[in-house]
């Protein structure tokens, strides 16, 4: 799977955008804090895309001691964000309600920058495959128009 950070790049907010509050994120994905990454979709295609929003908060429990002299948010979890804002895009879906998207694999995953207590990580994801239980799906977090990181990933729905 080739990754084309260009595809991530065309997708904008639309006018008339279909919004997730965290309160709705909740009810589609079964992830709570402090594992829900992402805290509202600013706008999706159900099967196809989702743009996402983490807001980095220094109260947040993961700079405590990543790393407490100089706090950066874990690339890892950014990754993290990147699948659960792809898992909106698919939950959305009446054909996949409920059920639980799960990483196959993560390739490609680059950490081009640093995302810091103040940052508004903005997360794109795009499902570029389908079959049956399984999917592929590209996806990139920015802070403003600064790469933060990028990646291409599986995932099996459960």
């Amino acid at each position: 799977m080739s990754f084309e950070v260009e595809r991530l790049t065309n997708i904008e907010v639309r006018e008339n955008p279909n919004i997730l509050t965290c309160d709705d994120i909740e009810r589609i994905l079964p992830h709570r804090q402090p594992m829900l990454m992402i805290d509202r979709i600013v706008d999706y295609e159900p099967l196809k895309w989702a743009v996402g929003e983490k807001l980095m908060s220094r109260n947040d429990p993961v700079f405590a001691g990543h790393f407490p002299a100089y706090p950066v948010f874990p690339g890892v979890l950014s990754l993290e964000a990147i699948a659960q804002c792809g898992a909106c895009a698919l939950l959305t879906s009446p054909d996949f309600k409920g059920k639980m998207p799960m990483f196959g694999s993560v390739k490609n995953a680059r950490f081009k920058s640093q995302v810091r207590p103040g940052d508004v990580l903005t997360i794109k994801t795009v499902l570029t495959n389908m079959k049956a239980n399984v999917g592929l799906a590209e996806g990139a977090a920015y802070v403003g128009d600064r790469l933060a990181v990028k990646c291409s990933f599986s995932f099996v729905i459960v």
